[in-house]
């Protein structure tokens, strides 16, 4: 098996602090890291593994979380990567959460809120199917809330990711980059194939014919929120093996940074007795 280093991915996808990020005419495939599927397959098999090991560490430490964002236009695959790389890992120690239109109940509050109130909590991997930067992303293409409201926000959500990652929560941001081209396949094939038929949102083709102010947004958001605190990763997502391989490299780098570990016992085994 192939397997590129998980310094080889990072420095591929990575999007530096402070530099522009444009994402159009970027690699959607990126045949380099895996350029052949089988490696790629085998690659996500190992990671996946490894994965489930290093969060049942993380579960019993119940010191320090993994939060991981997962964002990207409709059929970038965030619920199917979602399934790949953390199909090994035990549920006793995830929480997902896909944030969808806020209700008027979270409309009662500051956007970050209801995010907030999602972190996971000590020993857990969280997953973020969207996230907080909807709030910059289709709220700003809509017209959800005024330009000076957005433009707020980056400093906000980047001020929200440091208070995380200063408390315990590490936090590891993927955009999953399709083609447009892609996208129409995969929305073809949700209507032609009845089992997904309720995968197909009519509303998904209003966004779609959005598709150069999203990208823009998009654009935006990945420059003024990649930080050093909580870079971006942009993962090209038109493949879906070599997708799901990219982002088990990542996640499985970010807890090999995180290194936890069994905790010790806090009392004298030599005492314990068991009749």
């Amino acid at each position: 098996m192939s397997q590129p280093e998980i310094e080889a991915v990072r420095k591929a996808l990575k999007v530096v602090p402070g530099a522009h990020f444009k994402g159009a005419g970027k690699d959607t495939i990126n045949k380099v890291l895996f350029e052949d599927k089988d490696d790629a397959e085998e690659s996500l098999k190992a990671d996946a593994k490894a994965i489930d090991e290093l969060q049942d560490k993380l579960y019993a430490e119940r010191r320090r979380a993994l939060l991981v964002i997962l964002q990207g236009i409709d059929t970038a695959g965030k619920s199917g990567t979602t399934k790949n790389v953390f199909k090994e890992t035990s549920p006793l120690g995830m929480v997902v959460k896909a944030f969808k239109a806020p209700t008027r109940h979270e409309l009662a509050r500051d956007y970050l809120w209801r995010v907030h109130d999602a972190v996971p909590p000590a020993g857990y991997i969280g997953i973020f199917d969207r996230s907080h930067y909807e709030d910059v992303l289709v709220v700003k293409v809509r017209g959800f809330a005024s330009p000076e409201a957005v433009e707020q926000r980056y400093q906000q959500i980047n001020d929200f990711e440091r208070l995380l990652v200063e408390n315990g929560t590490h936090v590891l941001k993927i955009m999953l980059n399709v083609s447009k081209d892609e996208q129409a396949e995969r929305l073809q094939a949700r209507l032609d194939q009845p089992h997904k038929h309720w995968k197909f949102n009519p509303g998904d083709l209003d966004d779609r014919a959005l598709w150069d102010d999203y990208m823009k947004a998009y654009n935006v958001a990945v420059t003024r929120c990649s930080t050093e605190h909580a870079p971006w990763y942009v993962v090209p997502a038109d493949s879906k093996t070599r997708r799901n391989a990219m982002v088990a490299r990542l996640v499985r780098g970010a807890l090999e940074d995180m290194a936890p570990n069994w905790p010790k016992a806090d009392f004298d085994i030599s005492k314990i007795k068991i009749d």
